[in-house]
C-alpha cells in the first residue's frame, strides 16, 4: 500500500476555497475512485468531493467546518499499487510513505505561519471591514487565517486598528521629547450590524451563516449600495393565457412527463421582449455599458435553507416547452444539491416567480451586475371594467420591474413592459404553440 493525497478540487469558475460541511467517510473506510467522500460548500454552490483514488481512508486532515483552499490537502488515502502521478516518487514500503508524508506535513505546519498567505475571500473581507490581518490569529492549519476568523472579528465589533508606522523623523522627534505624548485614538470601521447588537435570550436559536447565504447577502448589499434602484409596475390581463394553459396542461404532462407551468409562458414573453429591446439585457461596467448578445435568464429557486439562481442559457432559442423543461431540471438540481457552479453563471436578466408563494406586489433587488429584475406576481381573479363598459371577472397579474437607473431609463422600461404585457395578453390556442 502507498499513501496518496486527496486535494480540494476546483469546484467552479473563480472558486478559490471550500468549506467541509460533512465528511461522508471515516478513517478505515474503503472507497472506489470517484466515490463522494465529503460535502463541500463554496460561495457559489454545494458539491461533493470525489475520491481521486481507490483505496482505504488513512487520515482526515481537514475537519468539518474547516475552509480549505483549492489545491490544499483534505485527507490521505492508502492506495494499492503505488502512486498514480508520474512526478511522485516511488516509496519502498507503505510504512516509509507514511513516515515521509508525516515529516512533510510537520515541516509545512512549522513554515506556514511565516508565509502569511491569504485567500482572496479573506483579503476581500478584511479590506471591506478595514481589518489589519497582521493582528489576527488564524485557526487554520499552520495558523492560516480563514473566513471564519475574519467573521468572528467582525461579529465581535472589536476590529483591531492598523498599526501606525512612524517615519524616521517622527522617531527622532519622539526620542528627544521628555514628556510622553498621548497617541491619537485609532479610527474604527464598525460594521452596520454586529452580532453583539442582537441580544440572545434563552430559547433563541442561533443559525450559522452558510457560504451560500453569505454570498447572497454580499451580492444583495453590493447591488443596493452601487445600483440606484427604480421601480415600475404594470397589470396584465392573462385570462386567455389561463384558459389556454389549463386546457392543454393534462395532455402536455401525459405526453412530456412534466408539468406545463404558467412561469414558462412568462419567461417566453420576457425573452421575446428582450429581443426587441436589447438595452434591457445590459450591464453597468464603470466607464461603459455592456449590452449582452446572449439572452440568459436567471431564475430564483428557493430551498428550506438557501436561495439559488440558476440560469437558462440562450433562452431565446428555446420554445415554451424547452423553457418549462429547463426550469424543472434546474429547480430539481437546486433542491437536491446537484446544481453545478457553471449552471448559475452568465445570467443577463432575471425573472423571479414571486407569485408562487402568493405575492401580488414586490420590489426585487437587482441581481448584480444585471440591470433589471422582473417579478412575476400571483395570478388573481378581479373585477375589471372592459372596453364596452361592462364589468367582468378576469385573471389579472402584476409585473413588477426593478431597474438600475445608471443603465436604464423609464421610457425604455415602459416600452419593454408594454411589450411583455402585449405578448401575454395575445396568447391563445389559435396563435400560440408550446412547441
Amino acid at each position: 500500500m502507498a499513501v496518496e493525497k486527496i486535494l480540494m478540487p476546483q469546484l467552479g469558475e473563480s472558486v478559490t476555497e471550500g468549506t467541509i460541511e460533512k465528511w461522508l467517510v471515516e478513517v478505515g473506510d474503503t472507497v472506489n475512485k470517484y466515490d463522494p467522500i465529503a460535502e463541500v460548500n463554496t460561495d457559489k454552490v454545494n458539491a461533493e468531493v470525489p475520491s481521486s483514488y481507490s483505496g482505504v481512508i488513512k487520515e482526515l486532515v481537514a475537519g468539518e467546518g474547516d475552509t480549505i483552499e483549492v489545491g490544499e490537502l483534505v485527507c490521505y488515502i492508502d492506495v494499492e499499487g503505488g502512486a498514480a502521478k508520474e512526478e511522485k516518487q516511488e516509496e519502498s514500503t507503505g510504512q516509509q510513505a507514511i513516515e515521509n508524508i508525516s515529516e512533510e506535513k510537520k515541516e509545512q505546519d512549522e513554515d506556514q505561519p511565516m508565509k502569511r498567505r491569504y485567500s482572496p475571500a479573506v483579503l476581500r473581507m478584511s479590506q471591506e471591514n478595514n481589518i489589519d490581518l497582521e493582528q489576527i490569529s488564524g485557526s487554520g492549519k499552520g495558523g492560516r487565517i480563514t473566513r471564519k476568523d475574519i467573521q468572528k472579528v467582525i461579529d465581535s465589533g472589536e476590529i483591531p486598528a492598523p498599526k501606525q508606522e512612524q517615519t524616521p523623523a517622527e522617531n527622532k522627534k519622539e526620542a528627544k521629547s521628555e514628556a510622553p505624548i498621548a497617541p491619537k485614538a485609532p479610527s474604527k470601521s464598525v460594521p452596520e450590524s454586529k452580532a453583539a447588537d442582537v441580544p440572545v435570550a434563552e430559547g433563541d436559536i442561533e443559525i450559522p451563516v452558510t457560504g451560500v447565504r453569505r454570498a447572497i447577502a454580499n451580492n444583495m448589499l453590493r447591488s443596493k449600495h452601487e445600483a440606484p434602484h427604480a421601480w415600475t409596475m404594470v397589470e396584465v390581463d392573462v385570462t386567455n393565457l389561463v384558459e389556454y394553459r389549463n386546457g392543454i396542461k393534462d395532455d402536455f404532462k401525459k405526453k412530456e412527463g412534466y408539468g406545463l407551468t404558467f412561469f414558462a409562458f412568462f419567461v417566453k414573453a420576457v425573452v421575446e421582449a428582450l429581443k426587441e429591446f436589447p438595452q434591457m439585457n445590459s450591464m453597468w461596467a464603470g466607464d461603459k455599458i455592456v449590452q449582452k448578445k446572449d439572452i440568459n435568464i436567471s431564475i430564483a429557486v428557493g430551498t428550506d435553507e438557501s436561495l439559488f439562481v440558476p440560469v437558462i442559457k440562450n433562452a431565446d432559442e428555446k420554445s415554451i416547452k424547452g423553457i418549462a423543461r429547463e426550469v424543472k431540471e434546474l429547480a430539481q438540481k437546486a433542491k437536491t444539491g446537484k446544481l453545478k457552479g457553471e449552471e448559475m453563471q452568465g445570467g443577463t436578466f432575471t425573472v423571479n416567480n414571486t407569485g408562487s408563494f402568493g405575492s401580488v406586489q414586490s420590489m426585487g433587488i437587482i441581481n448584480y451586475p444585471q440591470a433589471a429584475i422582473l417579478q412575476v406576481e400571483s395570478i388573481v381573479k378581479r373585477p375589471v371594467v372592459m372596453n364596452n363598459g361592462m364589468i367582468a371577472v378576469r385573471d389579472m397579474v402584476n409585473l413588477c420591474l426593478s431597474l438600475d437607473h445608471r443603465v436604464l431609463d423609464g421610457m425604455i422600461c415602459g416600452k419593454f413592459l408594454a411589450r411583455v404585457k402585449e405578448n401575454l395578453e395575445t396568447i391563445s390556442k389559435d396563435n400560440t404553440s408550446v412547441y
